[in-house]
């Protein structure tokens, strides 16, 4: 999965912010990393199938809330995919500490 191509790809494709095609393009890089499409689904992850799949989305959905659709999905028919879910942090202080 070539990072740099899935980012333009997603760019062009969507309205989406420099951070959420961030987080999309790191998901979606450890994804394939990891081989469970192909193991799944007997096809390798393609940037061409991910812009797909996240057109299928619901309209209006922002490029975060399409790749979770699409992931969610996943889970559903395969199970083991929610890990690779974009979560909102937690982390980050309250403001004023």
């Amino acid at each position: 999965m070539d990072a740099t191509h899935l980012d333009d790809a997603l760019r062009a494709a969507f309205d989406s912010t420099t951070a959420d095609r961030r987080v999309v393009v790191r998901q979606a890089t450890d994804l394939a990393a990891v081989g469970k499409p192909n193991a799944d689904r007997g096809v390798a992850l393609t940037v061409d199938d991910i812009v797909d799949n996240l057109q299928d989305a619901p309209d209006g959905a922002d490029l975060v809330d399409r790749w979770n659709w699409w992931l969610g999905a996943l889970d559903l028919a395969y199970g083991g995919y929610q890990q690779f879910t974009v979560q909102a942090s937690t982390d980050d202080p309250a403001p004023g500490t």
